[in-house]
């Protein structure tokens, strides 16, 4: 098993610490807090590490877990790749499209393992839900509804939809399978200008499906839903909910007399695996580099998230025009 260590132990860093440590991987951690990395490293006996180049440079290190602020993961990423180091790192992988298409070609180029931490696509309730689209069981899927609200932290360099939309952009393609042709974003910017704190995005995906996404910092409930809209059911995801994250409802509208009637249901709760979706996420980059297999959450699925993040923040800084997904700028990412 590859010795792993995780670079950044705040908040989100600390839980990748607990579970490489669970899973017996973790080695060691690296933090510019080194309060706080003495603390992580004495509860489970790991090395401390003074600098991502220092980790680097120690060959006993096999893999890294890169939870440093977004804008430092180029950097960090990068790294720890030209060191033969393989990597999981937190979302977004990137925040330039052009980033995120070096670190893939360099991963490829040293044949090693490049994974980002699309938490949702490895949750259990998430892949339960998709295998009910695929095997038709909400029939045709009309619309999703994404809602990530919350009073949290609030960013200074990347907005919400860096921070929180690229959870539901995700989960999104993850379930249609596909990208959206065109967006439109909207927002507000509150308490920092120009650093929205609050966002709505429409994907529209043709054929008339569409899906929709509202993210907040400036919230004062805590809300995480992802609702699928089928023609013959429909689906709710609660994160918040403490059990039975997923229902279906077999809720659907009939003609009667060539006039609309709706049938309605109470949803059921639909059961899925029971674990920790970052204990899972783990145990999948470790397999993934055990083994050589692409991870489900790899380079080319964090471009895909990119890419309408991209158009989306496009749209946002436009005032709500809309944005192809096909636009050169998204499609060549102004790379030669």
């Amino acid at each position: 098993m590859a010795k792993v260590v995780v670079i950044g132990v705040g908040d989100w860093g600390s839980n990748l610490v607990r579970n490489f440590a669970e899973l017996g991987a973790l080695h060691g951690i690296c933090d510019v807090d080194e309060a706080r990395a003495r603390e992580a490293a004495g509860a489970y006996g790991a090395r401390i590490y003074q600098t991502t180049a220092e980790v680097c440079e120690d060959p006993e290190v096999g893999a890294v877990a890169i939870a440093v602020p977004a804008a430092l993961h180029y950097e960090s990423a990068s790294a720890a790749l030209r060191a033969d180091k393989h990597c999981l790192v937190e979302k977004p992988l990137v925040l330039e499209l052009a980033d995120a298409l070096r670190l893939r070609d360099l991963a490829a180029e040293r044949k090693l393992t490049l994974m980002v931490g699309h938490l949702l696509e490895h949750h259990p309730a998430v892949q339960k839900l998709g295998e009910l689209i695929e095997r038709g069981a909400l029939g045709r899927v009309h619309f999703l509804h994404c809602t990530r609200l919350n009073f949290g932290k609030v960013r200074q360099v990347e907005n919400v939809l860096w921070d929180l939309a690229v959870h539901d952009v995700a989960m999104i393609l993850r379930l249609m399978g596909k990208a959206p042709e065109s967006v439109t974003c909207c927002g507000g910017s509150f308490l920092n200008q120009g650093v929205a704190e609050t966002a709505f995005a429409a994907l529209s995906f043709g054929g008339g499906a569409h899906a929709s996404i509202s993210v907040s910092w400036l919230y004062p409930q805590k809300e995480q839903k992802l609702v699928v809209v089928g023609s013959e059911a429909m689906a709710v995801f609660d994160d918040v909910a403490q059990e039975n994250k997923l229902h279906l409802y077999d809720a659907r509208v009939e003609w009667v007399d060539r006039r609309p009637v709706t049938n309605r249901a109470q949803g059921q709760p639909i059961a899925y695996e029971t674990i920790e979706p970052l204990k899972a996420e783990c145990r999948h980059f470790l397999e993934c580099v055990e083994s050589g297999r692409t991870p489900l959450t790899d380079a080319e699925d964090a471009i895909r998230v990119l890419r309408v993040l991209t158009a989306c923040q496009s749209s946002l800084e436009q005032g709500g025009a809309p944005r192809r997904l096909d636009e050169p700028r998204l499609r060549d990412c102004g790379i030669p």
